[in-house]
């Protein structure tokens, strides 16, 4: 069988697939277009999130297989379209699901304890403790939207605190001895923190809303290590203003171009995003939250197995 890498990963699942007996053949430069042309000769292919993957490239890949997605989500790919066709579609959400549960965690602990703020006061030598009072975890309920296996990791991470965890899944029975599984309403009821890990859907895009916002009966932090759509950026700071949300980790943002490596693609900053990045309450990161140098060792070798359990 014969591989065309669309993306550069760690070096293993290259050697691990050639030692399994498949061609592996890479293009990391080559439009889409140029690729389109040459897919019929693959049966499979691996990607990230070079670039989406519509009906009219999968008609062009008529002998694929298989697709391999280095990273948690598909909604870069048509995977209705491809189902209908056949083709078995692989993505690795465990392979980052540690890396992710510790970033949200850090993010929370981080914005609780003012650690960004405090940093830049004292690198300006500014001293100042009372300002830079923080607060505790301990005590707080932490509310989960989406308990696969980012959700599942952080609510594990959250074991050594003194915290009740609550989680909302459209699946049922998911909670476990870390979480329990509530309605939505109980959770908006109950949370101080809450923390998304949902893949981009039609039910996600914008969940996060004034509406969705203004249901939660108390104030509330919140972070997002998920994707950025999921959050309207403008709602978000109306309620950082009123104070609805007491502030927010981000790692993605609703700006992102969907291959995730650029933010914006002129030079206009949206008034939302000036007021995110001018707000001593909002901490943000460049998508890294499933970034370390173990994932991406652990998120090759999940598609190395992955592809070895269902072709060899």
């Amino acid at each position: 069988m014969k591989i065309l890498h669309l993306d550069a990963n760690h070096s293993l699942l290259i050697q691990q697939l050639n030692d399994l007996g498949f061609i592996n053949d890479e293009d990391y430069t080559s439009s889409k277009q140029e690729i389109e042309a040459k897919i019929h000769k693959y049966d499979g292919f691996i990607i990230r999130s070079r670039f989406k993957i519509d009906k009219h490239f999968l008609d062009k890949a008529t002998n694929l297989k298989f697709i391999g997605r280095v990273g948690a989500g598909l909604e870069n790919i048509d995977c209705e379209y491809a189902t209908s066709k056949n083709i078995e579609l692989i993505a690795a959400p465990e392979g980052n699901r540690n890396a992710v549960g510790e970033h949200s965690l850090a993010m929370l602990l981080s914005l609780f304890n003012k650690l960004n703020k405090a940093d830049k006061e004292v690198r300006n030598g500014k001293w100042l403790r009372e300002e830079n009072r923080g607060i505790e975890l301990d005590g707080k309920t932490v509310g989960l939207i989406g308990y696969g296996n980012m959700g599942k990791s952080f609510a594990k991470k959250l074991r050594g605190f003194d915290v009740e965890v609550l989680c909302y899944d459209i699946k049922p029975t998911v909670g476990n001895e870390n979480c329990k599984q509530v309605s939505l309403a109980e959770l908006q009821e109950k949370t101080d923190v809450l923390s998304l890990h949902t893949p981009e859907t039609a039910l996600t895009i914008n969940m996060v809303n004034t509406q969705f916002i203004n249901n939660f009966k108390k104030p509330f932090w919140l972070i997002n290590t998920a994707r950025g759509r999921s959050v309207n950026t403008n709602n978000l700071v109306e309620a950082l203003k009123s104070g609805k949300i007491l502030g927010a980790g981000l790692d993605v943002l609703e700006y992102e171009k969907s291959s995730f490596e650029n933010l914006f693609t002129n030079h206009k900053i949206p008034d939302a995003f000036q007021y995110l990045i001018g707000s001593e309450n909002v901490l943000l990161s460049p998508h890294v939250a499933g970034w370390t140098f173990e994932s991406k060792e652990k998120l090759a070798q999940t598609i190395v197995d992955k592809i070895k359990e269902k072709f060899c």
